[in-house]
């Protein structure tokens, strides 16, 4: 491994043990790991991970607020120590672009005290899981890219809790947070041709809460599944409250998407209807929050008016994801942010 004083890696750190629990203990004297057993990044691992990268110190992205600089080196110097898969390199590098972009505002995302955690979306890469469970534990490729990009957040831009990440309670979704788009079992083009991206591989960044979840096991129509939805959405817990431009993800079951597809809705459809569904009224919301990151006519609607909960409906953004049975997701957004979507390098 390596190490320096500001726990970027510069210089080789003998381990003076194999010893998991040993190992544990040293990363964590420099300030790294997450606290859970990882894998000792030996130049043997690194090397085979970077699969004979022509440039392996090239810098693919500089992450705030450190303005740490994330080489494919240390990319693949992280993915080792997350259990990653040499497969799994090009995912990784990929969402450390879209960390770096600067819609995503990485240094807000790690300055806040919201749990806010970067939901990593895999779209069409092989071995990656978007069926059921795809949130929780269970499938290596989700769990260990999900923890590669959060060491790197950690290790390279400083997302450390305390002065580089400063959310007050966290979030479990801190450790480990990728799924997959389940394309197959869409009834719609995948979301990244939603979003004007015809590769076959692409990634996704949303800064966001952990799922909510919301059920509907006995509608045969989408006005009910999706008011359940909108009823999700509308809580004044949520930072969209407040900040008019946040975005809200949808993670629609295969079986809710199917239910609502077959009534002839499209992507833009549910979109409209959450919009138009999920609001609060004004006299509410003025009332829990004197400050507020509006846009001009969100200010100006009447006390009676119902507001909407994000200022345009292409803020809500629909995907299709898990297995059989009906229930959903809501993933609310922290607000000051925008989602990021990319090819993957082939």
């Amino acid at each position: 491994m390596e190490d320096d004083t500001d726990n970027t890696f510069s210089e080789f750190l003998e381990l003076v043990s194999t010893d998991p629990s040993d190992i544990i203990d040293e990363l964590a004297a420099k300030g790294w790991g997450d606290g859970l057993p990882i894998i000792p990044p030996t130049p043997e691992r690194v090397e085979a991970m970077l699969g004979g990268a022509a440039e392996p110190d090239e810098v693919i992205a500089t992450l705030e607020p450190r303005l740490g600089e994330a080489t494919r080196r240390i990319i693949a110097v992280n993915a080792v120590m997350a259990g990653c898969l040499p497969e799994h390199m090009e995912v990784l590098t990929a969402a450390v672009r879209a960390l770096a972009r600067p819609e995503f505002n990485l240094r807000g995302v790690n300055a806040t005290t919201h749990p806010v955690a970067p939901l990593l979306i895999v779209h069409g890469a092989p071995g990656f899981s978007g069926g059921l469970g795809a949130f929780g534990p269970g499938n290596r490729a989700n769990a260990t890219t999900g923890r590669a990009l959060r060491f790197i957040l950690m290790h390279v831009a400083g997302a450390r809790p305390g002065d580089g990440d400063a959310s007050t309670q966290g979030q479990p979704s801190k450790y480990t947070y990728c799924v997959a788009e389940n394309i197959s079992a869409s009834p719609w083009e995948s979301y990244p041709r939603s979003r004007g991206i015809a590769a076959q591989r692409a990634v996704t960044l949303h800064a966001g809460e952990n799922p909510h979840n919301f059920h509907d096991m006995e509608s045969e129509a989408p006005e009910p599944i999706l008011e359940k939805a909108a009823s999700v959405m509308a809580t004044l817990g949520c930072n969209n409250a407040p900040i008019g431009q946040g975005e809200f993800f949808i993670g629609l079951s295969p079986e809710h998407a199917q239910t609502i597809a077959a009534a002839g809705w499209n992507r833009l459809d549910v979109q409209m209807f959450l919009y138009e569904s999920a609001r609060r009224p004004m006299s509410d919301l003025k009332r829990h929050f004197a400050m507020r990151a509006w846009r001009p006519w969100q200010e100006g609607l009447a006390e009676h008016a119902d507001a909407p909960m994000t200022d345009n409906p292409d803020n809500i953004k629909v995907f299709v994801v898990g297995g059989a049975g009906k229930h959903s997701c809501v993933i609310p957004s922290w607000g000051m942010t925008r989602s990021v979507t990319l090819p993957i390098d082939g």
